[in-house]
């Protein structure tokens, strides 16, 4: 055999050599590796319960949180009508890139239900600025999920977990702050409210109560 041949079996060989390592490797990562199925990610989806979340964490983090976060409303809304940025910062929470949450408490005369939303007359706003209260049946928006400034998207699986905790946490309101809560019979007379809102319109508030009482 010549000393080309031989030079080209030897390099022969050692492709021969890299392949089967290759390939030893390869199937110890394949044995070696936890596989999760489509299956076995729908069942970690399905064992999370929004509702146990919402109930488990309402007492104990989530609703001190935002009372630890409320500020007097007519000092807020001042704040926002001379600078949002810095009433945001002062005063608000910001989960990612939603509007600022304010939790405020104030009193004023109550109107009548309409939709589920009851209007306060608040003295001593800013001229324009309207307040609206959510009293059920339906509570809607993200204020309640998101004012405590405990609950993040990063700590759920997706987007319908992070939804589903938010839908859960206005149902304990409804059971909890709104149950008993006689909203036709308060118009007319003071209310003082305690809850969140989302600056979505700075002319309208629209406060979901985690604290109401008519005197």
């Amino acid at each position: 055999m010549s000393a080309q041949s031989t030079a080209v079996s030897t390099v022969k060989r050692k492709r021969l050599i890299i392949v089967g390592l290759v390939v030893v490797v390869l199937i110890a990562m394949f044995f070696g590796t936890k596989i999760v199925t489509g299956d076995g990610a729908a069942e970690g989806a399905a064992n999370f319960s929004a509702a146990d979340y919402a109930s488990e964490n309402w007492d104990s983090e989530i609703l001190p949180g935002i009372l630890d976060n409320e500020h007097d409303l007519l000092e807020v809304s001042a704040a926002i009508a001379a600078d949002p940025a810095a009433a945001a910062e002062e005063y608000g929470v910001v989960e990612g890139t939603s509007a600022p949450v304010y939790t405020v408490t104030f009193s004023g005369v109550a109107g009548p239900v309409a939709g589920g939303i009851m209007p306060v007359t608040v003295a001593g706003l800013p001229e324009g600025v309207t307040v609206r209260v959510q009293v059920g049946p339906a509570i809607n928006g993200t204020a309640i999920r998101d004012a405590s400034g405990t609950v993040h998207f990063p700590q759920f699986t997706n987007q319908i977990e992070y939804q589903d905790v938010g839908s859960e946490l206005n149902n304990i309101v409804k059971t909890t702050v709104l149950d008993g809560f006689d909203s036709a019979g308060a118009n007319g007379r003071t209310v003082t409210i305690t809850g969140p809102f989302q600056l979505i319109n700075p002319a309208s508030y629209l406060v979901t109560p985690v604290e109401i009482e008519a005197q």
